[in-house]
């Protein structure tokens, strides 16, 4: 897939190493320009209009942060800093990714998958996503669905779209989230995410399940005449409690 990046880093070695792990991880990425702090991130970025910015968080002049809240509605943002108290902020000025220094090949590709799902996806749409997020807008006037949820994974914290989530399904102590790539588990309960996310993206298809309602690729029964789902992507079936089937009325 064709798409032209902007690296903004004021250490040399830091850009060159990551231009290194690009080139491995998406060699059809073209880096069209680099800059050394924000102000030269955002003229660039004026000049040569790039798909992507990978914005380190703290430059001289102007911050990664502040340049991002010129650049979000733009572009799709990674950051890429060695501080990782930053996260929610970047996450809030419509950051697509937060990568941790040093960039590991793996944590880089996975970023990439997730761009390379978003090129077609007007930067001003995530925007939108994050103001509901922040509450700057919703379904339900005064209400400000979950858009973000966040997973301990070893020592790291991921932020995780909800866009990315096929579903949550009850786990014991936890909750299952299942993405394309994999999935976490979290301890925030099914009963928390069915009152925070939004109802019209997600449906609860049974007591220990939530569906992202386009993840569905199709409903069937099966030998007993249970409603089962198939999601898309991982081929995993769901079951449909029969207190939910008026979800698929037409089965």
């Amino acid at each position: 897939m064709k798409a032209s990046a902007l690296i903004a880093d004021d250490e040399e070695p830091m850009r060159d190493m990551l231009r290194a792990r690009l080139r491995d991880c998406w060699p059809e990425l073209t880096i069209v320009a680099e800059a050394a702090n924000g102000v030269e991130a955002i003229a660039l970025a004026g000049q040569y209009q790039p798909d992507i910015v990978f914005l380190d968080i703290r430059m001289p002049g102007i911050s990664g942060i502040e340049a991002a809240r010129m650049l979000f509605n733009r572009c799709h943002i990674v950051f890429v800093t060695a501080y990782d108290q930053y996260a929610i902020e970047a996450f809030e000025h419509g950051a697509l990714d937060y990568l941790l220094k040093p960039v590991g090949g793996e944590r880089l590709a996975t970023t990439c998958t997730r761009l390379k799902a978003r090129i077609g996806q007007r930067p001003t749409d995530i925007a939108a996503q994050l103001s509901r997020l922040l509450g700057h807008g919703s379904a339900e006037p005064g209400r400000a669905y979950l858009h973000w949820i966040q997973a301990q994974v070893g020592n790291s914290l991921r932020m995780i779209s909800t866009r990315e989530i096929l579903f949550f399904q009850a786990d014991e102590k936890y909750t299952r989230v299942r993405t394309v790539q994999g999935e976490v588990l979290i301890r925030k309960t099914l009963k928390e995410l069915a009152d925070e996310l939004d109802p019209d993206e997600f449906w609860r298809i049974h007591r220990s399940t939530l569906v992202r309602v386009d993840a569905i690729a199709e409903v069937t029964r099966d030998l007993r005449g249970r409603q089962m789902v198939r999601v898309k992507h991982c081929g995993e079936e769901l079951e449909v409690s029969r207190g939910n089937t008026h979800l698929f009325q037409q089965m």
